[in-house]
C-alpha cells in the first residue's frame, strides 16, 4: 500500500525558521541568509519523508508565514497600499503579514483568522475592484524543481481556487462570480508550467468543501474544476480535503475527472458512510486520511485497518488526515520525557513511521505480525490516568451550578457603583512584554540555577514596575503583567493534575509565533492555587483595580493535546471545576475583577452549523458559566476572544453571562460591531482598537477613529478601550507608545 503526507511542519526541527525570520526583521541578517535557512529546512523535511518511504510527498507546503498569503502573492493579489511602499518582494510579503511602519510608509497587516477548526492562523487575502489577478509568482515551480534536484519526486501542493475564493475578502463591488473565471485561468496556466517542468502529481487542497455548501457553492466548485481538469496537461490531479467530510458534494466529486481523492476519515464523521453508500470509482485512487494530523496519540492500527477494509475498494493510499503542520516535529527532541509516556505519542516524524508500518502490514495476516501486536499493547488501558474523586465531582454537577445570580442587569448596576470607573474605561488584555531578563529568570528557576526566593523576588520587582508603568500611562484597570507565565495554557497545566509537558514540542500558531501545547494525560484537578499570590501582590502595589488573569476551560482544552479515551465534554468539565477553585480563591483574596480568557472558544466549533449545539456549544458555553457562577454580584467577570469569526455565534457568547467581553477586532475592520448591535448584545464589550501582532504603533487619531465607529454600534456605558490581545510578544518601547496613545484617545473621546 502506498502512503501520502498532505504537508509537513515547516518551522524546522529546532525552530530555525522562527529565529532566522526574527533576525531578518531586526536587520541582523539579510534576505540571502534567511533564504538559505529556509532551503535547508525544506531539504531536511523532504529527505526525512523520502527516508521513511512515503510515496506521495508534498512540495510547496513550506511557507515563510502562511500558505494562503503565498497563494495571494502567487497570483498578484496584493493591495496597492503595499506595492506603493516600494519594498523588495520578501519585504512586501512580510508587510502584508506583519504591517509596516517606517520611512516608506505606514500600513496595517492583513486581517488574520483561524484556519478552520485549528489554532493555526491564516492571512485573509483582499480582492478589490482594481486587483489584476495574474500568475506572477514561481514559488510552487521553484520548490518542485528544488525537490527534484534532491532526488525527491513530489506532488505539488496548492491551496485550491475554491477554498481561496471562499476565504478571501472582497473590498469593492466585485464578488466571487466576477473573478472566479480569471483566477481559474491562472491556475490552469500554473498547471501547464508545472507539467512542463515534469510534475506528475498536483494536489489541490480544498478544505472548504467540508463546510455547509449551498447550490451556488457546488456550481462554483464544479465550474472551476471542469476547466482545470480539462487542462491537466498530462499531470495527475489529487483533490485533497480535510477537517471533516464532504457530504454536500461527495456524489459530484466522484463524477469529476480527479485521479486521486483525499478524504478525512478521522474528523469526517460521515466519510466512511459516504464511501460505503455511494461507492468509490474504480478508476480513481482513494487517499484515506487515517493517521491523525492534529493530535499526538499513537494510531490504533486495529481501528485503522478495520476502516480500510470497510471502504470496499482496494485502490487505497493511507494518508494523514490533514497537514502535519499541526503537530510537533519529532519525539527525538524530548530527552526528559519518560518512555512510559513517549511510547504513547507520535509527533510528525513518528507519524511517518506509522504510515509506513500500516502500509507494510495492510492486506496481510496483520494480526499475527509483531508490528500489530506491539501496537495493540499500547491500548490495553492506562489506569494511572483515572481519578475517581474528579469523576465523582463531574457527575455531581447540577443545572443550578451553571446559573449566576443575580441577573446581568442587576450585577452591572452594582459593579458600576462599586468600581466607579470613568466612561470608556481603559485596560489591557493581560500580558506585558516578555523581555530577555524575564525569560532568563524563568529558565534559570526551572533549571534549578535560581532559588525560589530569588525567582519570586525578581517577578515581584517586575510586577511593581509594571503597575507603576500602567499608572504613569493612565490606564484605569491594571494587570500584573504575567511575568511568571511561559504560556497561557502550559502555565496553568503545570499546576493541574493530569498533565504531561514536553521540552520542544513546538507547533506553529502564526508566522514566527510557535506554541508548545501540553498533553492531557489523565483526569484533571487543581493541585494548588495558581495565580493568587501574584494577583495579591499586584493589588498591594496600587489603589487602582487589578484584574486577576486566568485561562478558561475551553481554551485550556483546545490549546492542549486532548485525550482520546474520554469525551471532549468530560475533559472540559473537569478543567472547569479546577479553574472555578482558582476563581473563588481570587475573590476571597480581594480580587474583584477576574478575567477568564476564552481565546479559543470558536476553535473547536464544528465546521457545519447543524452540529454546533449538539456537539459543542451545548457544553462549552455552560462550562464557562460553571467557572464563575458562584462569585458575588460585585465581582466583575471578564473574558477575551481573538482571531476567529464570531459574528454568527454572538448569541452563544452573550449566553456565557460574563460582565465584560473583549474581542480581537482591529484586523477585521470592526466587522463584529454590526452583529453585536443586531443581536442586542447585553454584555459590556471592548473590541480591540489596535493590532498587537504588528510592531507598528497606532496613532491617537487612528484609535479615536475606531472608537468613534464603535460608538455608533455600542452604548457608551458598555464600551471598554483596549488592545486586541496580550502584549507578551511586543517590545517595551512600542508597547508604551501604543498604550499612551490608547489612553489619550479614550480621554479625547470622553471630552
Amino acid at each position: 500500500m502506498n502512503t501520502s503526507v498532505i504537508g509537513y511542519p515547516r518551522i524546522g526541527k529546532d525552530r530555525e525558521l522562527k529565529f532566522a525570520s526574527e533576525k531578518f526583521f531586526a536587520g541582523e541578517i539579510d534576505e540571502n541568509a534567511l533564504l538559505k535557512v529556509a532551503k535547508n529546512i525544506r531539504k531536511e523535511d523532504l529527505l526525512k519523508q523520502k527516508e521513511a518511504g512515503i510515496t506521495y510527498i508534498s512540495s510547496n507546503d513550506f511557507s515563510f508565514y502562511d500558505n494562503v498569503l503565498d497563494t495571494a502573492f502567487l497570483f498578484n493579489i496584493i493591495p496597492q497600499r503595499y506595492k506603493d511602499l516600494g519594498l523588495s518582494e520578501l519585504e512586501t510579503y512580510f508587510a502584508l503579514a506583519r504591517g509596516y511602519q517606517g520611512v516608506k510608509g505606514n500600513v496595517k497587516a492583513l486581517a488574520m483568522k483561524k484556519w478552520f477548526n485549528t489554532n493555526y492562523h491564516y492571512l485573509v487575502p483582499e480582492i478589490d475592484d482594481d486587483t489584476e489577478i495574474s500568475l506572477v509568482g514561481n514559488k510552487p515551480v521553484n520548490e518542485y524543481v528544488e525537490a527534484k534536484s534532491l532526488g525527491v519526486e513530489t506532488k505539488v501542493a496548492l491551496i485550491g481556487p475554491f477554498t481561496f475564493l471562499k476565504l478571501a475578502k472582497f473590498t469593492g463591488s466585485k464578488k466571487i462570480a466576477d473573478v472566479s473565471e480569471k483566477l481559474t485561468g491562472e491556475y490552469v496556466k500554473l498547471v501547464s508550467v508545472l507539467a512542463s517542468k515534469g510534475a506528475e502529481f498536483i494536489e489541490f487542497d480544498e478544505p472548504y468543501l467540508v463546510r455547509d455548501l449551498d447550490g451556488a457553492d457546488i456550481d462554483l466548485f464544479k465550474s472551476i474544476y471542469a476547466r482545470i481538469l480539462a487542462n491537466k496537461n498530462g499531470t495527475k490531479v489529487l483533490l485533497q480535503t480535510y477537517f471533516g467530510d464532504i457530504r454536500d458534494v461527495y456524489t459530484e466529486v466522484i463524477k469529476l475527472d480527479f485521479d486521486l481523492i483525499g478524504l478525512d476519515f478521522f474528523e469526517g464523521r460521515k466519510t466512511l458512510d459516504l464511501v460505503k453508500t455511494n461507492g468509490f470509482p474504480a478508476d480513481k485512487i482513494l487517499v484515506a486520511g487515517l493517521v491523525n494530523g492534529k493530535n499526538i496519540w499513537r494510531n490504533d492500527y486495529k481501528k485503522t485497518l478495520s476502516v480500510l477494509s470497510e471502504t470496499g475498494t482496494g485502490n487505497v493510499v493511507i494518508g494523514t488526515s490533514c497537514s502535519l503542520l499541526h503537530v510537533p516535529y519529532t519525539l527525538e527532541n524530548e530527552t526528559k520525557l519518560s518512555d512510559d509516556y513517549k511510547k504513547h505519542f507520535a509527533f510528525a516524524e513518528e507519524k511517518l513511521t506509522e504510515l509506513s508500518e500500516i502500509a507494510q502490514i495492510a492486506g496481510s495476516d496483520y494480526e499475527n505480525s509483531n508490528i500489530f501486536k506491539n501496537n495493540q499493547k499500547l491500548f490495553e488501558g492506562r489506569k494511572d490516568s483515572e481519578d475517581k474523586d474528579v469523576q465523582a465531582k463531574v457527575a455531581a454537577i447540577t443545572d443550578a451550578d451553571y446559573v449566576r445570580l443575580p441577573v446581568f442587569e442587576e450585577r452591572e448596576r452594582i459593579q458600576k457603583e462599586i468600581l466607579n470607573l470613568p466612561l470608556f474605561p481603559t485596560t489591557t488584555i493581560g500580558s506585558f512584554p516578555q523581555t530577555q531578563d524575564v525569560r532568563k529568570n524563568r529558565q534559570e528557576f526551572k533549571k534549578g540555577l535560581k532559588s525560589k526566593e530569588d525567582y519570586i523576588e525578581f517577578n515581584r520587582k517586575k510586577i511593581a514596575e509594571c503597575i507603576k508603568l500602567q499608572e504613569e500611562i493612565g490606564l484605569d484597570v491594571l494587570v500584573h503583567g504575567e511575568f511568571e507565565r511561559n504560556d497561557m495554557v502550559e502555565y496553568f497545566g503545570e499546576h493541574l493534575n493530569g498533565y504531561v509537558f514536553t521540552e520542544k514540542a513546538w507547533v506553529q500558531s502564526y508566522g514566527t509565533r510557535n506554541v508548545k501545547p501540553p498533553i492531557i494525560w489523565g483526569d484533571v484537578s487543581r493541585r494548588e492555587p495558581i495565580t493568587v499570590e501574584w494577583s495579591k501582590f499586584a493589588k498591594s502595589c496600587t489603589n487602582k483595580p487589578v484584574k486577576g488573569m486566568l485561562t478558561g476551560p475551553v481554551t485550556i482544552l483546545n490549546w492542549s493535546f486532548p485525550r482520546e479515551d474520554i469525551s471532549i465534554k468530560e475533559s472540559i468539565l473537569q478543567i472547569a471545576l479546577a479553574i472555578r477553585d482558582e476563581v473563588l480563591d481570587l475573590e476571597t483574596n480581594g480580587i474583584n475583577i477576574i478575567q477568564i480568557d476564552e481565546a479559543a472558544l470558536r476553535e473547536k466549533l464544528p465546521l457545519r452549523r447543524s452540529d454546533w449545539y449538539s456537539e459543542y456549544l451545548d457544553f462549552a458555553i455552560p462550562a464557562f458559566r460553571l467557572v464563575h457562577s458562584k462569585v458575588k454580584p460585585e465581582t466583575q467577570i471578564h473574558t477575551h476572544m481573538c482571531y476567529s469569526e464570531f459574528t454568527d455565534i454572538i448569541p452563544a457568547i452573550d449566553a456565557m453571562d460574563a460582565d465584560v467581553i473583549t474581542f480581537e477586532a482591529s484586523r477585521s475592520d470592526l466587522q463584529i460591531l454590526d452583529s453585536l448591535k443586531e443581536n442586542n448584545f447585553k454584555t459590556e464589550v471592548g473590541p480591540g482598537v489596535y493590532d498587537i501582532h504588528s510592531p507598528r504603533v497606532p496613532s491617537v487619531e487612528e484609535i479615536v477613529s475606531a472608537l468613534t465607529k464603535m460608538r455608533t454600534k455600542i452604548e457608551d456605558s458598555k464600551l471598554w478601550v483596549n488592545p486586541d490581545c496580550g502584549l507578551k510578544t511586543r517590545g517595551t518601547e512600542e508597547t508604551v507608545k501604543s498604550l499612551t496613545n490608547l489612553v489619550a484617545a479614550a480621554k479625547q473621546i470622553r471630552g
